[in-house]
């Protein structure tokens, strides 16, 4: 298996050192940056499979750090941040962040944070026995190019939503809570923090209704989500 490469974007080299002694204990290849400058150079010239970010940072903050790479690229970044209220969260889920670890962190939770990001995300654009085209009246979801199509028009999506969409059109009958979706997308233990589901859901929401104008995603009131079967059907 493949090296993952990681980039690690925080402005304070202490901490900056122990995220990748972290990393490079637990098997990874770390790149520091220091600023939000930096790391939109490095992230130019190379893949990364994944990016841990402060958001406080010199020359370019962590959310417009995040917007920029999200008009291109959608490996998994996870925010760490001291800036820890709801509306931070809220805020950078809704940018395009996957997750978010407040500080102080716990050196095993950003190491196993970290390895459920990876393996969702490898696993994401097509793991062996599923089915690789998925449809739902005119939404068509091809996990080997990675693709969404709604009426026939491409649906740009992140790593994270593709996953949650996946998710939903391979059971398309099934009703998902907040918490079952959490722990198969995200890939951890879910501790009722419904904000990351419910963006991710309303971001997917919006990019789908967007390109198409139908409503793909039911919300069942008190329980969760589920496929829309009726739409476009």
């Amino acid at each position: 298996m493949d090296t993952y490469h990681i980039l690690v974007v925080e402005d304070d080299p202490d901490i900056n050192r122990l995220l990748c002694k972290i990393l490079t204990d637990g098997g990874y290849d770390c790149r520091p940056a220091f600023s939000g400058s930096e790391a939109v150079l490095w992230a130019q010239q190379y893949n990364y499979d994944l990016v841990l970010l402060d958001l406080m940072l010199p020359g370019l903050t962590g959310e417009e750090f995040i917007a920029q790479m999200r008009q291109k690229k959608t490996m998994p970044i996870i925010v760490l941040s001291a800036k820890a209220g709801v509306a931070d969260r809220v805020n950078v889920l809704k940018l395009g962040a996957d997750d978010f670890i407040p500080k102080p962190f716990d050196n095993s939770e950003v190491l196993a944070r970290v390895e459920a990001q990876l393996r969702r995300y490898r696993q994401f654009s097509g793991g062996g026995g599923e089915k690789q085209v998925l449809t739902c009246g005119d939404l068509v979801l091809d996990r080997e190019s990675v693709t969404v199509t709604a009426g026939g028009k491409p649906v740009a999506l992140t790593a994270r939503e593709f996953d949650i969409l996946a998710l939903l059109m391979s059971h398309p009958k099934k009703v998902f809570t907040r918490g079952q979706l959490y722990e198969q997308v995200w890939g951890g233990e879910y501790f009722g923090d419904d904000n990351t589901v419910n963006v991710h859901i309303s971001n997917l929401r919006s990019k789908l209704a967007k390109v198409s104008g139908g409503e793909y995603i039911k919300t069942v009131w008190g329980i969760g989500f589920k496929m829309n079967e009726e739409a476009h059907a």
